[in-house]
């Protein structure tokens, strides 16, 4: 059976009865076990063939449902009833979750088949994918890189082919970051336009589901089922779901900006600057208004958004305490023992920096001075990014900085590491739609990518223009 990259051309065949749903399962479990790249923590083979077949039988009465047939996989760190879920972490070792997250209903309602649950950063605290309990993923593109980071095995396994389409998890970039450097498209949704409900909470007001494939058909047609008002998150969006599968573009008057700093700053990969403004020129020429802004706050964006994620995320993280579900520390002597070597253990280094980084922004004496501040500069933020979507309908800036860095090349200053977001977190600090798209032409033989920002729910016009001119 052939690698299919594309599910309209793979459901065409299955619909030709050129194989079977149960073939196919069985197709990607294999090449699944033959992967050295980590980005598998497991696969669900039971529940996998058992969907299978029902597709199967659904397709012998002509029976078509909008995803018959795809192959999911999802990230640890989004629940799916009666199989493992760990957020890549020991704490939660062994734990089977007790229900489905809305998104994976959704999908399984409309006819995919969830294949198995992908590496991630512990409790998706990270920009490498080096960060978790099974070991680090390795780039399939090279595998001596990282993939990124939070969603590296959910961006590794569509890249290398062992899933159709991922779901992963954007808190800062976590979804978009590791797409750009496997080479495959990752969206993140604007902030409430897909539930949360299901997904092990990082920071909640910034946290968002989103997918990851080879080409934009595949993301619209997903977000079209994922998204929408759910009832078990009081955060989600009642807004009305647009057919975002039907890509219609309209280039009319369409601007675009893209930020002076980003273009500028030291850190910025050369090639990818001159390959940048390339673009830039060719938009141009194709007869958009394109024009440089300023955003004076872009060196604020990385510490603003780890003081309120980090204080978020100590509170939220506080349920893992060893008493009613996941590791417990068995040789304590009382209850104080217990918390606290349980969450000791269990917790991996990244973890424990950020949740007592979260509980130091938020003590006494010093909550005002970190997180009032922060969440002061974070509404400024936003008022700037609304202010700019005024005048322009797009916003375009690198992915990254750089193409993927070796394994281990900065896991010993963390703040290295945080600096890795500086493109991807205004996204998530302002809540707007943000893509990532795949631009293979480093002279490194490395991918990297281009995001398109967009208006809050604008999402079709972000997908139908990254699809015509990307």
């Amino acid at each position: 059976m052939k690698l299919f990259r594309s599910f309209k051309n793979l459901q065409n065949e299955l619909y030709s009865s050129n194989f079977t749903c149960e073939e196919l399962v069985n197709f990607y479990i294999k090449k699944i076990n033959q992967s050295t790249n980590n980005s598998f923590i497991e696969t669900f083979n039971d529940s996998a063939i058992s969907q299978a077949r029902l597709i199967d039988q659904e397709l012998s009465f002509k029976k078509h449902r909008k995803l018959s047939g795809m192959i999911v996989a999802i990230k640890d760190n989004i629940c799916y009833e009666s199989h493992g879920i760990t957020a890549s972490s020991s704490i939660l070792g062994g734990f089977k979750s007790v229900y489905s997250a809305t998104v994976v209903s959704r999908l399984v309602e409309h006819g995919a088949i969830i294949i198995g649950r992908l590496n991630c950063d512990e409790f998706a605290m990270g920009s490498s994918n080096e960060k978790s309990t099974y070991g680090p993923v390795k780039n399939p593109v090279d595998p001596n890189k990282v993939p990124g980071g939070s969603s590296g095995g959910s961006a590794a396994a569509v890249s290398e082919g062992l899933c159709l389409v991922s779901l992963g998890s954007d808190t800062g970039g976590s979804i978009r970051q590791p797409a750009a450097f496997c080479g495959v498209i990752g969206l993140k949704p604007t902030y409430s336009r897909v539930s949360r409900y299901g997904l092990i909470a990082y920071a909640s007001s910034f946290d968002q589901i989103g997918p990851i494939a080879n080409n934009i058909e595949d993301i619209a047609l997903v977000l079209e089922v994922i998204s929408g008002k759910d009832r078990n998150d009081s955060t989600s969006s009642s807004l009305e779901v647009p057919n975002y599968s039907k890509l219609n573009f309209n280039k009319s008057s369409k601007k675009i900006a893209y930020i002076s700093e980003c273009i500028n700053h030291k850190g910025l990969d050369p090639e990818i600057k001159q390959n940048f403004l390339l673009k830039i020129n060719e938009l141009k020429n194709q007869g958009f208004l394109v024009e440089p802004i300023s955003f004076p706050l872009l060196d604020y964006l990385v510490a603003t958004y780890y003081v309120l994620s980090t204080a978020e995320a100590s509170s939220n993280l506080a349920r893992f305490d060893g008493i009613n579900y996941g590791y417990r520390e068995s040789n304590v002597k009382d209850l104080n023992e217990a918390y606290v070597l349980s969450r000791n253990t269990g917790f991996g280094e990244e973890v424990k920096r950020r949740i007592m980084l979260g509980t130091f922004v938020l003590s006494s004496g010093y909550h005002d001075a970190y997180f009032t501040k922060a969440q002061k500069i974070r509404r400024k933020i936003k008022n700037m990014v609304e202010e700019i979507f005024r005048s322009f309908d797009y916003v375009l800036t690198p992915t990254t900085p750089h193409v993927a860095f070796n394994i281990g090349d900065k896991n010993t200053d963390p703040t290295q590491m945080y600096l890795e977001d500086i493109f991807t977190v205004l996204a998530n600090l302002s809540g707007n739609p943000a893509i990532s798209m795949p631009i293979n032409n480093h002279s490194s033989k490395l991918p990297y990518g281009f995001q398109i920002m967009g208006k809050n729910f604008d999402e079709e016009g972000v997908l139908s223009f990254s699809k015509n001119y990307f």
